[in-house]
């Protein structure tokens, strides 16, 4: 038997007057549902994603929530030159960035024999090198301030292995070490880095569904509360 989801927590003022940059933040997933739980908790966010008709959705949607103006800024993570611009315009924006919320990924399904190198290499830049580029573009900003936070989400599948998915768990396991490596250097310079390691969480597709269906796997069995969870933004 399943667990019901727990009624959707009052917010308290516990991130008042933070400023926090998120990546990947537009669509129906973990970054829009963190986001707008930020800003619900008092922060002042500045959400990104590379898709920009859904990220001023996204905005708009928070910026209904809350009662205040959401900034965004379309950003590709892949590129150098969007992370250098999107730092550039989070401290326009917001003065100054307490916090970054590292949440681009790019999974998929292929067998290694059949993986391409474009493959391969496409998910591992999306979801482990962009949050290199950020943390390299954001890190001088936070030694200057002498504090901040970087928080990394990972996945389950970081350290569980899962068929099919190679470049993802190596990518997503790059992140956990990533994060790790990062915690050692910075706790000196007063900068907090960790990383989330969610399990496998329902979301509407971006994207049309593909004329067959996919088979489901068995991941609620897994899950302690014996259910795929899915994104709460309200």
């Amino acid at each position: 038997m399943s667990i019901p989801p727990p009624d959707y927590p009052k917010p308290r003022g516990l991130l008042l007057g933070k400023r926090v940059l998120f990546t990947a933040a537009a669509g129906t997933g973990i970054g829009f549902a963190a986001a707008k739980r930020f800003a619900e908790e008092g922060a002042r966010v500045l959400i990104s994603d590379m898709h920009p008709k859904r990220l001023a959705e996204a905005a708009a949607k928070i910026s209904e929530a809350t009662g205040t103006s959401t900034p965004s800024r379309v950003c590709d993570v892949t590129q150098e030159k969007d992370v250098r611009e999107l730092i550039d315009a989070a401290l326009e924006r917001l003065g100054h960035i307490d916090v970054l919320v590292n949440n681009a990924g790019l999974g998929g399904s292929a067998s290694v024999v059949m993986m391409t190198d474009e493959q391969w290499s496409r998910v591992l830049d999306v979801t482990l090198t962009s949050v290199f580029r950020m943390c390299r573009a954001v890190l001088p900003h936070m030694y200057e301030r002498g504090s901040g936070v970087v928080i990394n989400n990972a996945s389950v599948l970081g350290w569980r292995a899962q068929a099919e998915q190679a470049h993802y768990a190596a990518a997503k396991a790059g992140v956990i070490a990533l994060t790790k490596s990062l915690s050692a250097m910075l706790w000196k310079h007063d900068i907090r880095v960790n990383c989330i390691i969610p399990g496998f969480v329902r979301q509407a597709p971006a994207r049309k569904p593909p004329e067959r269906p996919q088979p489901r796997r068995p991941h609620a069995r897994r899950a302690p509360c014996a259910r795929r969870p899915r994104p709460r933004s309200r």
